[in-house]
């Protein structure tokens, strides 16, 4: 099973506002691990970058007027995605921004519904509880020390060991190794066999005659059919 878990930054929080997409980062997951194939874009976003959004992630207008546009990455992220389902932190953010994106370059929308919103599944599984980020890699005991800033390939590669937790994949492998090591015993146990059949218990006719010829010379036997 292949999926995509994804992350953006951004220079603001809302593309009906005029925000655009800075950097865009993918990792490719098989059976919910993830594997070495990335994705992972500085984007040009032909605009100033606010102040607030700069201490987010850090990229200035300056680094990135240097980066390609989106029209320019936007074949390559499309190919790389493919119809996979894409594993979200806050899927509708970042959806809306993709898909404001695509819209701008003629590209058309991706569908809502194949994306996975970790959000959602934090705040079910742990109602209450802190659904960001920083909160889950801390939940899970995953190392995000070197998140000084918020960077979208980085967060995809954190994202997709939040996944795997959320959706049981370590109890899932420990399972498996269970069910291969009572296979591995039930191969060693020896073959089964079928009953015995059954023995000859009947005396012979020669075992019969010299149990006759014993019981003569005792005195009134016990065990001696009197009515014989």
């Amino acid at each position: 099973m292949r999926e995509i878990v994804l992350d953006t930054e951004t220079t603001g929080l809302d593309p009906k506002a005029g925000h655009r997409i800075v950097e865009i980062g993918c990792v490719e997951l098989i059976n919910h691990v993830a594997t070495d194939a990335t994705f992972h874009k500085y984007i040009n976003p032909e605009r100033d970058m606010p102040e607030e959004a700069f201490r987010v992630h850090g990229l200035s207008e300056e680094f990135l007027r240097d980066q390609p546009l989106f029209s320019e990455i936007a074949e390559g992220f499309l190919t790389f995605i493919g119809d996979s389902p894409l594993v979200i932190h806050n899927a509708e953010f970042d959806m809306g921004f993709i898909n404001a994106e695509l819209e701008r370059v003629k590209l058309g929308a991706l569908d809502v519904l194949r994306s996975i919103d970790t959000v959602r599944m934090a705040r079910k599984m742990f109602p209450g509880a802190p659904a960001n980020l920083d909160a889950l890699c801390k939940r899970f005991q995953i190392d995000n020390s070197g998140r000084d800033l918020h960077g979208a390939l980085l967060d995809a590669r954190l994202l997709a060991d939040v996944y795997l937790e959320l959706t049981g994949g370590r109890q899932q492998g420990l399972e498996l190794v269970g069910e291969r090591r009572q296979e591995a015993v039930r191969s060693l146990a020896p073959p089964s066999v079928g009953p015995r059949p059954p023995r000859p218990h009947s005396p012979s006719p020669d075992e019969e005659a010299r149990h006759r010829a014993f019981l003569e010379d005792l005195d009134q036997p016990i065990w001696l059919d009197q009515g014989q």
